[in-house]
């Protein structure tokens, strides 16, 4: 489940040959109520902690791993600006999750660069995320 990257995550995964063996699709919610329709997460936890929080990713990622039927969940969540922050949340805070049905892992990023490059490297770093997750198996 992608927000800030916008599909990239996805457009990553099925640029390989043969993915459509281990990947089953994927949701864009880049707003609260595609979170909230489609990958259940409680519009009062996203009121709560916002869009861009940890409790959302891992929420997200729990969500489009029950919706896709798939062992495992990863969502991205965060602000790639150069618009969008507050005091608080800075451009380039993302947050991803993992999610495998017995635990659910988040991770906290603060990227740097223009827009373009905080998305690639969110994709990516979630890439490496489910990687390191699949070594550990």
């Amino acid at each position: 489940a992608e927000s800030c990257t916008g599909g990239m995550l996805g457009e990553m995964i099925t640029r390989i040959p043969g993915s459509s063996e281990y990947f089953q699709g994927g949701v864009i919610s880049y707003n609260a109520r595609v979170k909230e329709d489609l990958l259940k997460v409680p519009l009062e936890v996203i009121r709560k902690y916002g869009e861009v929080s940890r409790q959302v990713a891992k929420l997200m990622a729990e969500g489009v791993r029950i919706n896709c039927h798939s062992d495992i969940g990863i969502s991205i969540t965060g602000i790639a600006g150069p618009g969008g922050a507050t005091e608080k949340k800075k451009v380039g805070l993302v947050y991803m999750a993992l999610a495998d049905g017995k635990r659910t892992i988040a991770k906290k990023h603060q990227l740097f660069g223009s827009r373009q490059l905080i998305r690639l490297r969110s994709a990516r770093r979630a890439l490496n995320m489910l990687r390191m997750y699949l070594m550990e198996k």
